[in-house]
């Protein structure tokens, strides 16, 4: 039988808290959650408090979902209708608590822990790991885009005592986060995909944005493996010579360059994937991967790296890597009936920054007329992208153009810089805000159309991605 996730007694040492109810202190406790609506009966609920809900006005809830506990302030005692049979752990600080919790999980975890940063890619690339490392042993990985400051220690707080590989993902927009996520997740292979100007509006420059993303390597030191770099990205020289200041024993590139440890050689990109020869570590290996997009090849390539590192198995590695998908917001392809024939509709309205936008807009060239004759891009704003946001717009221009982008409609005050400079012959049509633009976007679909909708979650464009499905019947491609 498996072992038990938490045990009561270890919850009160990793916590140093106050242990009050009536409880069998070696009895197992089977996972750690933050949200009610999810809480599965005998896990622990952390009450920590967020920008919008304070977690304790859910623990009466926490407790008629069959918590077996529940994390909370000194100060409170209200466990509704549970009263005298709810199990409470009082502390100072839930959030501080759960950061412990995660601490004292990965301490005794002795199997071996990547993280994931990077301006654009963290996501895809950590759930290609997690596929990647699966035929070698069980993984445990970030759900969804749990990467701040509540989701890493979250994460952690689940790991499983047995796991033989660990996968964490590490976002940020201001400086100074990452470090205190590194230092609680002391990962031995770290990966940053690349840099990019994303979050401009909190930086002064795109270099301070590589010297945040550096901050993963206070988390590491000679006790780990390696840094994987991108060799083709300017401020690989800056991450480089930080990761070596950290101690990290070895740098490991990967990229295009011919000086890159791994390196693709020939790429064949198709509208559902692309088959890479490479060379890893001076061995030629070819492989495809499931998911369209160079962008996610180069990613592909530091997962390859890390596999390697990791000691997992590289022949199941890649044949995992040719059965990944893009999952729903970041790159998911639906096929759906219309009138005459089909759509091919292409969700990417999770987030949107120029690097990203980019390699979407260009990766419309991959699929071919002969199926699919018209192109069309949905864009709304990216956000957070400081004082060059209006030039980042009217940039894309160029991506348009080269991914050979039929009609464009545009929402938001950002986007209209670009729609602005477009041809005449490929505006469909602008509006204010997305639900203002959907009626037009409808009406424009015909058979063969590939549609791509993108933008930052801000921007709302998953209303239109929904807005399309409804007037059409789903077929999953």
């Amino acid at each position: 039988m498996a072992e038990p996730l938490w045990t009561y007694r270890e919850v009160v040492v990793a916590t140093r808290g106050r242990l009050k109810g009536p409880v069998d202190i070696n009895q197992p406790l089977t996972g750690v959650s933050i949200d009610t609506r999810t809480l599965k009966p005998g896990e622990i609920f952390a009450a920590i408090k967020g920008e919008v809900h304070d977690g304790h006005q859910f623990v009466p809830a926490a407790f008629q979902n069959g918590a077996g506990l529940a994390i909370v302030r000194d100060d409170y005692s209200d466990a509704g209708e549970a009263g005298e049979a709810a199990v409470l752990l009082h502390v100072p600080d839930p959030l501080a608590a759960l950061e412990n919790l995660g601490r004292a999980a990965r301490r005794r975890m002795q199997g071996r822990v990547i993280a994931v940063t990077g301006s654009v890619g963290k996501t895809g690339t950590k759930e290609a790991l997690r596929a990647a490392l699966s035929a070698s042993g069980r993984v445990h990985a970030s759900e969804k885009s749990y990467n701040n400051h509540w989701g890493v220690p979250l994460t952690l707080a689940r790991l499983p005592r047995d796991a033989d590989f660990g996968v964490f993902e590490v976002g940020m927009n201001h400086p100074g986060e990452i470090t205190p996520l590194a230092q609680m997740i002391r990962p031995e292979i770290g990966i940053i995909t690349t840099v990019e100007p994303v979050h401009l509006g909190f930086f002064d420059s795109v270099e301070q944005i590589a010297q945040a993303k550096a901050e993963l390597f206070a988390g590491m030191g000679p006790d780990s493996l390696a840094a994987v770099l991108n060799r083709d990205n300017p401020y690989f020289p800056l991450l480089a010579e930080t990761a070596r200041g950290a101690g990290v024993p070895q740098i490991i590139s990967f990229g295009l360059s011919e000086a890159a440890d791994v390196r693709a050689l020939e790429i064949e990109l198709t509208m559902h994937g692309s088959n890479v020869s490479a060379r890893l570590f001076g061995e030629p290996i070819e492989y495809r991967l499931g998911a369209p997009g160079q962008h996610l090849v180069m990613n592909s390539l530091a997962v390859i790296a890390a596999v390697k590192l990791a000691g997992a198995d590289l022949t199941a590695a890649l044949a995992a890597l040719a059965e990944i998908t893009p999952p729903e917001g970041r790159g998911a392809r639906l096929e759906l009936p219309v009138e005459n024939g089909t759509i091919l509709l292409i969700d990417e309205s999770y987030n949107a920054n120029p690097a990203s936008m980019r390699a979407a807009l260009i990766g419309l060239k991959t699929i071919p007329r002969r199926r699919h004759p018209r192109r069309i891009a949905v864009l709304g704003d990216m956000l957070e992208l400081g004082q060059r946001s209006a030039a980042l717009h009217r940039e894309l221009l160029t991506p348009v153009l080269e991914g050979g982008v039929d009609k464009v409609f545009a929402c938001g005050p950002l986007m209209r810089e670009l729609y602005d400079t477009l041809p005449e012959n490929c505006r469909g049509a602008y509006a204010e805000d997305s639900s203002g633009l959907e009626d037009a976007v409808i009406s424009s679909i015909k058979a063969g159309d590939v549609v791509m909708v993108k933008g930052s979650l801000g921007s709302r464009m998953g209303a239109i991605v929904e807005a399309i499905k409804d007037n059409f019947a789903k077929k999953s491609v």
